[in-house]
């Protein structure tokens, strides 16, 4: 189930003996679980109730044995039990019953656990090292195959926000706090946070701190607060680059190096920009959906505002200067490595070069 399900499901009914926690995303994550403190163990009783154990340090035989043991302090507990994918032994034969030295299942003492659970006592088991994609989704089906006696109904999956979700969360964020926030600066902070749904909370709490209910957030206060905010400057050198606008492009360098950007990881961002584009060019996307499809069908993760970043640097060069572009890039880059002193000097240069 997903995580909303799970805090719907725990509010009307009593809670599961056992929980398999999986994914990575950590806000969904942190909200479920305050909720299951509060439901398990409210008020006081969480001092005495509430254990926390890292397979890294103990085992889970060691973690049911305590789950079995009457406490002296507590009739409820919540035993939280972290780097669940610890337990899994090397290797899971297809039909999870892979016997160890003793000639007894791995997973006997979970399965025998679950049977009969301690009254009172909840398990979480929570494996967040892998990701619902990519090359950790075998991993993550084996972390469900092991803890398949938890049960489907048990297990919550914490999937990463997408595009549009991050966005609908971030307008439900401001809105909570009375923070004024317009699309484009709404499209920065999404990009400077990266789809990180965690990190989104708390710049919106600190932006809403920092400017008050009376006026609405500016790209400056997103530069002054944000990490990676400085992306937006960015965007605007791009779009002066297209434009072939020298001065909007110089000045625009010349307020990330007052900011105290790091210029090289600058380069690094337009490299990335200029080499997105040109590969949106050659397979001749025209808009901001068709490259969200085709970036995401190559492996390529694109959120809705930087996919129309994208495309508009695609449409405002021509192949020919797009490729030019990636290669005075490399050059760039190349004299970074090489040791210039001045970087100001080398960005100016490749300014130049590209408004020529």
């Amino acid at each position: 189930m997903n995580p909303e399900q799970f805090l719907a499901k725990i509010a009307k009914q009593p809670p599961a003996p056992a929980y398999l926690f999986l994914g990575q995303e950590g806000y969904q994550r942190k909200l479920c679980r305050e909720a299951l403190l509060a439901r398990v163990l409210p008020g006081e009783a969480r001092n005495d109730g509430f254990t926390q154990v890292d397979l890294e340090g103990s085992t889970l035989n060691d973690v049911l044995d305590d789950a079995r043991s009457l406490s002296l302090f507590a009739s409820e507990r919540l035993i939280w039990i972290a780097s669940a994918e610890l337990a899994l032994p090397r290797r899971l034969s297809a039909t999870a019953e892979e016997t160890g030295e003793d000639g007894k299942p791995v997973e006997s003492e979970l399965a025998s656990y679950l049977k009969a659970p301690t009254p009172g006592v909840v398990l979480v088991f929570e494996c967040s090292r892998y990701d619902f994609t990519g090359d950790d989704k075998a991993k993550i089906e084996r972390v469900q195959k092991y803890y398949s006696g938890i049960g489907a109904a048990a297990t919550v999956e914490f999937v990463h926000y997408t595009p549009e979700s991050s966005r609908h969360l971030a307008q439900d964020l401001a809105r909570n706090v009375g923070l004024k926030i317009g699309g484009p600066e709404l499209a920065a902070l999404l990009e400077a946070i990266s789809g990180d749904a965690g990190r989104l909370a708390s710049e919106v709490e600190k932006l809403a701190l920092f400017v008050g209910p009376e006026r609405a957030v500016t790209m400056d206060d997103l530069r002054a607060l944000v990490p990676n905010a400085a992306q937006a400057t960015i965007f605007v050198l791009v779009n002066a680059l297209a434009k072939r606008d020298r001065k909007t492009a110089l000045r625009s360098l010349d307020i990330l190096v007052r900011d105290g950007e790091y210029l090289p990881l600058a380069l690094t961002f337009l490299g990335t920009q200029f080499r997105l584009a040109l590969a949106a060019k050659e397979a001749r996307v025209t808009n901001a959906q068709q490259a969200q499809t085709f970036f995401q069908r190559i492996g390529v993760r694109m959120w809705r505002d930087r996919a129309e970043q994208v495309t508009a640097t695609a449409s405002a060069f021509s192949r020919e200067s797009l490729s030019n572009a990636v290669e005075l890039l490399y050059d760039t880059d190349k004299k970074f490595r090489e040791g210039y002193k001045d970087d100001q000097l080398i960005m100016e240069l490749l300014v130049l070069a590209l408004t020529a």
